[in-house]
């Protein structure tokens, strides 16, 4: 997936303001403008477009940790400078403390059903025989499951 993708469906389905997401970004101490985020939101195809890097992605994900879960004890998650699937889909696990049951209730949600076993080769270490790659996918009916689970949208 996309990182531009990522952000824009993370910010509908948590409905983020520009200013939360500016504050999301401090936590890890990166300063952001608005006009940045607004920039990493437009369409692909629109001119003022800019690209989402994955060190950008990183920051933005620990952020959301720290705002959801707190500020570990006097240090700052360091900031990857590459992500894959797997460590996006981690980050969001952490940052929303969902457990295995948690996890796969929102992919059943929107019709993707894997086992414990699957999910968890997800979240394995890369070295271990048991590791899956973490593919698109997945990572996409993760995200529709969450915009489900907190966008309401059968209220249109």
């Amino acid at each position: 997936m996309n990182n531009n993708d990522i952000l824009r469906t993370l910010r509908y389905t948590f409905d983020f303001k520009d200013a939360e997401m500016i504050e999301i970004f401090g936590l890890t101490e990166r300063e952001v403008s608005r006009s940045e985020v607004s920039n990493w939101l437009k369409r692909d195809d629109d001119p003022e477009f800019a690209a989402f890097f994955d060190k950008d992605l990183a920051g933005f994900l620990n952020g959301l940790i720290i705002k959801n879960r707190g500020k570990k004890d006097g240090e700052i998650p360091k900031t990857e400078k590459s992500l894959n699937n797997n460590q996006i889909f981690r980050k969001l696990r952490i940052a929303l403390n969902y457990k295995e049951d948690d996890i796969l209730e929102v992919l059943s949600s929107v019709g993707m059903h894997i086992s414990p076993h699957e999910l968890s080769a997800f979240f394995r270490n890369p070295s271990q025989k048991q590791f899956r790659v973490c593919k698109d996918q997945v990572l996409r009916y993760f995200l529709r499951g969450l915009q489900k689970r907190f966008r309401r949208t059968d209220q249109i």
